[in-house]
């Protein structure tokens, strides 16, 4: 006697994960598209602060160099959870009372947003270090030799040093599994 494919569904899947009514199997799914949607523009924005970051630190001048060890040190330092509770809550605070004080109002944070700009910026000082390091760890001869063939610092980026530090970027799929820890940390403090 064969199974129908109602008995067969309802084994394989129970019918709490199904979708609508009787099961969260949607509210699990938007939990996961806002997720994955957190971690990626929490890490792209901050590969672009270590990207800014590491600049500075290599080739800033001493005000730029000073700001960025600051910044990498202190947002090291902090643990992330704290950070983001105290970024969140005061952050909206101060931007409230820049708002009032111009005329705008209260000004109310939306929680997606806010997860993205604290996990970005704390992602932010972690790559800010690895693109620092990786930067650093191309020979010096290579950089003399584009520098002798005239190439100006762009084209000597683009050519000599962004390959040589190619490999090293793989370490940032490391960063991405910790935002991703981060953002599952931050809906668990009911900040989302």
């Amino acid at each position: 006697m064969g199974a129908t494919a109602t008995q067969l569904r309802g084994a394989m899947i129970p019918e709490v994960l199904s979708f609508g009514r009787t099961g969260f199997g949607d509210e699990l799914l938007l939990g996961a598209f806002r997720t994955l949607f957190i971690a990626f523009f929490a890490y792209a924005l901050g590969l672009a602060l270590g990207l800014l970051g590491a600049s500075a630190k290599l080739y800033g001048g001493p005000i730029a160099k000073v700001v960025a060890n600051f910044y990498t040190t202190v947002v090291r330092g902090i643990p992330e959870l704290v950070l983001i509770l105290f970024l969140f809550f005061a952050g909206t605070r101060g931007i409230s009372a820049i708002g009032q004080a111009v005329g705008y109002g209260p000004v109310d944070i939306n929680g997606t947003l806010a997860g993205i700009l604290v996990l970005g910026f704390v992602q932010g000082a972690y790559s800010t270090e690895v693109i620092r390091g990786a930067i650093e760890a191309v020979p010096i001869g290579q950089i003399e030799a584009a520098r002798a063939y005239g190439m100006s610092p762009i084209m000597a980026f683009n050519r000599i040093i962004f390959p040589a530090i190619y490999l090293v970027m793989t370490l940032f799929s490391n960063y991405l599994l910790g935002v991703l820890e981060k953002r599952l940390r931050r809906g668990q403090a009911k900040l989302a």
